[in-house]
C-alpha cells in the first residue's frame, strides 16, 4: 500500500480525486482517434545524423525541411507546385505557360543572377516587373550596387550622392550613366516611330533595351535573346520615367509614344491560349495582380506560388492568400496553390536549386 502511494501514478490520482470535475474534463479531455492516414504527417525535423558521412544537398535540406511545420512545409509545397508546372506536358506535348513576377527591389539584390539563370535557360515564358525591375537591371549593368547597412542615415547618403534601397547602396552617377546611356536609344527609337509607324509598347520598349544593353549579366538581354516577353504596366514608375520625362522636352514638338493596350492583349491572349499556365509570384502589387488578372481571361491558373512577407488582415493584393485568388476566377478551384510568407531572397534560390536547376529528377 505504502508503494502505490508513493508512486507517480498514485500521486496524481489522489490529486485528481480533489480536483473540481470541470477542470479536470477540460485538460484530460479525450482525442478522437486518429485517422490512419495521419500517420504520414506526424511533424519531423531534418535529422542531421543521417548525413553524418557526406554534406547534405539543397534538395536534402528540401526534403528535410517537408514536416517541419509553418514556412518550411510551404517551402517544400512550393518546390512540389512547382515541379508540377514545369513538368507537365499537354497530349500534344506542350509545355504549361509559366508567369513569373518580380518587384525591382529582387533586381536590385542579387536575386538578379538566380532570375537571369531560369531566362537564360528557358524556364519561363513571360515576366512582369516593375519599372525599377526593368532599369535597375540595365544599371547593373553599367555601374555596380554595394551591400551597406539597413540603419544608414538618409540624409547623410543624400549629401554623399548614395541611393539606399534596404541594406543595398546604389550611387547616383549610376543614374547618370543610366541617361547617357539610354536617351541616344530613346532618340533613336522616336525616329523609328516617326519613319516606320512603329507602335511602342512597354514589352518592345524593354525588348529593345535588353538586345541594346548587350550584356550576358543582363536578364533583359536573355529574355531578348530567347524572346520572352517582359511585361511592365507601369513603366513610367522609375528612372525610366524620368528619362522619358526629360526626353519629351528634348524632342520637343515630337514625343516617344508608348501603348499599353497592345500590351494588356498581348499577355490576356497568352494566358488565353495557354494550354495550362502557372504563376510564381515574388513579391506583390502590380506584378502579383497583373499575372493573376491574366489567368482569370482562362478561368484561373493551375498552379500558383507567392512568396512575400505580406499579410492579409488589410485588404491588400500583396497579403491575400491564393484562395482569394480562387474566389476571382484567377486561380482554379482545384489548383496546386501555396503562399509562403518568407522574404524571397532567403527562399527563392534554394527553390531553384531543388527545381529549375536540378541536374536529376530523384
Amino acid at each position: 500500500m505504502y508503494q502505490l502511494l508513493s508512486s507517480p501514478v498514485a500521486s496524481v490520482l489522489l490529486a485528481l480525486a480533489d480536483a473540481p470535475s470541470g477542470a479536470t474534463e477540460a485538460v484530460l479531455m479525450a482525442s478522437e482517434p486518429i485517422p490512419e492516414s495521419w500517420k504520414e504527417r506526424e511533424v519531423k525535423g531534418l535529422d542531421f545524423n543521417q548525413f553524418a558521412d557526406r554534406d547534405i544537398t539543397v534538395v536534402d535540406l528540401i526534403k528535410g525541411m517537408e514536416k517541419i511545420g509553418f514556412q518550411a512545409s510551404g517551402v517544400t509545397k512550393a518546390v512540389r507546385t512547382i515541379d508540377a508546372m514545369r513538368n507537365w506536358r499537354s497530349e500534344e506535348g506542350e509545355k504549361a505557360t509559366i508567369f513569373l513576377g518580380y518587384t525591382s527591389n529582387l533586381i536590385s539584390s542579387g536575386l538578379r543572377e538566380t532570375l537571369r539563370y531560369l531566362v537564360q535557360h528557358k524556364h519561363v515564358s513571360a515576366i512582369v516587373t516593375t519599372a525599377g525591375g526593368v532599369e535597375e537591371d540595365l544599371i547593373k549593368c553599367l555601374g555596380p550596387t554595394y551591400l551597406g547597412e539597413f540603419h544608414l542615415d538618409g540624409a547623410t547618403l543624400r549629401k554623399k550622392g548614395l541611393n539606399r534601397i534596404g541594406n543595398l547602396l546604389v550611387p547616383n552617377d549610376n543614374y547618370c550613366k543610366f541617361e547617357d546611356w539610354v536617351v541616344p536609344i530613346l532618340d533613336k527609337m522616336l525616329e523609328e516611330q516617326e519613319a516606320e509607324s512603329i507602335n511602342w509598347t512597354p514589352s518592345k520598349v524593354i525588348n529593345r533595351l535588353g538586345k541594346e544593353i548587350n550584356n550576358e549579366d543582363s536578364v533583359l538581354y536573355w529574355c531578348w535573346k530567347n524572346d520572352i516577353p517582359v511585361f511592365c504596366p507601369a513603366l513610367t514608375d522609375g528612372s525610366l520615367g524620368d528619362m522619358l520625362y526629360f526626353h519629351t522636352f528634348k524632342a520637343s514638338p515630337l514625343q516617344l509614344k508608348v501603348d499599353i493596350v497592345e500590351d494588356i492583349r498581348k499577355i490576356n491572349q497568352m494566358s488565353v491560349k495557354a494550354k495550362a499556365a502557372g504563376m510564381i509570384i515574388l513579391g506583390g502589387g502590380i506584378i502579383k495582380h497583373h499575372i493573376a488578372n491574366a489567368c482569370l481571361m482562362r478561368n484561373g491558373a493551375e498552379w500558383a506560388v507567392i512568396i512575400n512577407t505580406a499579410q492579409e488582415f488589410d485588404g491588400s493584393d500583396a497579403g491575400a492568400r491564393p484562395d482569394e485568388a480562387v474566389s476571382w476566377g484567377k486561380i482554379k478551384m482545384n489548383a496546386e496553390s501555396v503562399k509562403v510568407y518568407a522574404e524571397a531572397t532567403v527562399v527563392f534560390p534554394m527553390i531553384v536549386a531543388a527545381t529549375f536547376a536540378r541536374h536529376s529528377s530523384d
